[in-house]
């Protein structure tokens, strides 16, 4: 019972949260400029992963990104976004039928999000472009290269296409690599969104685990002078499954 309580507490903090996140874009974004739109987003995370019962853990070496670039993680949640937000807020690039979530779709649309329009070559052109332009100012880009999520115990082939901006836009590639760890350090399940998994019983597990660790690392840079997007896209996958103790997976 102790442990249902809890977990509905965190629950309607969670909710609250996300009130005061939306109150805070419909507010405050329209008067205040990019860097502390930026700003207020990374300690927003922090706060969401606070209120879950999450403690983010940058892992030993480089705990700092190059101050722009192509972000690359492997993907397992819906909370990986937010993850990456508390570390540095970065422009997403997501699949279009998130900003039809309730409420968070809302949020994202209205935090840089950069939504994957499908269906034609345009499309794909314009999305391509807006990655280019987010780059070229200098904000960091993110993008979950194996698109879809997984339960975090493998790592899947990456799309190429989307290291082409990172090309043009002559802006390092910069590999995370991203794991979940319950109270004892071992892998943890609870924040995995696969399969037949709704975002509410997903929801629900990670607030009644608890003592969960996001394990982030921050990997070396990958130039993209000379590279083509699949060598970039073989590197960075290469690079994410190897410190993820995945050889078996390249």
């Amino acid at each position: 019972m102790l442990i249902d309580t809890r977990a509905a507490f965190r629950l309607a903090r969670v909710g609250l949260h996300l009130l005061w996140g939306a109150a805070t874009v419909r507010v405050a974004y329209p008067w205040i400029d990019a860097h502390f739109r930026r700003a207020l987003k990374r300690r927003w995370s922090r706060q969401l992963l606070e209120i879950l019962g999450i403690r983010l853990k940058v892992g030993a070496g480089r705990t700092a990104l190059p101050a722009s670039g192509l972000v690359a993680c492997n993907h397992i949640s819906w909370l990986d976004i937010f993850v990456i937000n508390a570390l540095t807020p970065a422009a997403f690039v997501s699949k279009d039928d998130v900003k039809h979530w309730p409420l968070i779709g809302w949020l994202c649309a209205h935090t840089e999000t950069i939504f994957l329009e499908r269906g034609s070559r345009a499309a794909a052109q314009r999305t391509r472009e807006a990655m280019m332009d987010h780059l070229q100012s200098g904000v960091h880009v993110a993008v979950f290269p194996e698109g879809t999520t997984t339960g975090g115990d493998h790592v899947l082939p990456f799309h190429a296409a989307l290291f082409q901006s990172a090309i043009d836009a002559e802006t390092p590639v910069i590999p995370l690599a991203l794991r979940y760890a319950d109270r004892h350090g071992n892998p943890s399940r609870a924040p995995a969104y696969d399969g037949d998994i709704t975002l509410w019983q997903c929801l629900r597990a990670i607030v009644r685990t608890g003592g969960l660790t996001a394990d982030l690392r921050v990997l070396e840079a990958i130039d993209t002078k000379s590279c083509n997007r699949r060598d970039l896209s073989h590197q960075c996958r290469e690079a994410i499954a190897w410190h993820l103790g995945q050889r078996g997976f390249i």
